[in-house]
């Protein structure tokens, strides 16, 4: 009986070690799913931040952007320059509290050149 006491204390102690764990990790990468960068041009840059609003109400720490209803299917885009094609703009995405707040302040700054589309680095307002 002493034997399975023993091995139970062990499973309990490493369980709340593994737990530990987790929650030292979560405290320093708060959100694992969050972007790094977002591709985004002018039209979904104003939809964002007509949106800005209600993505900065939510309760949770990490704030799923869905623009999907803004981009407009209709508009034929320009040709791409026959050097690099721009990168496809992010439709959907997640940012932490301070990645939202980064995005909005990095889209409102002026001479940002978002068309045919821009890649903002969320990690630069830390």
């Amino acid at each position: 009986m002493k034997k399975s006491f023993f091995s139970w204390r062990t499973t309990v102690a490493g369980l709340a070690g593994g737990l530990l764990l987790i929650v030292n990790a979560s405290a320093q990468d708060t959100c694992g799913l969050c972007a790094k960068q977002v591709v985004i041009n002018s039209e979904l840059a104003t939809c964002f931040l007509d949106q800005y609003d209600q993505f900065a109400k939510t309760s949770s720490d990490a704030v799923v952007v869905d623009l999907s209803s803004c981009a407009s299917r209709g508009v034929v885009e320009a040709l791409p320059s026959p050097n690099k094609a721009p990168a496809e703009p992010d439709m959907q995405f997640i940012v932490s509290r301070p990645q939202l707040a980064c995005l909005k302040k990095q889209l409102e700054a002026p001479g940002v050149v978002l068309d045919p589309s821009a890649t903002i680095e969320l990690d630069s307002c830390k």
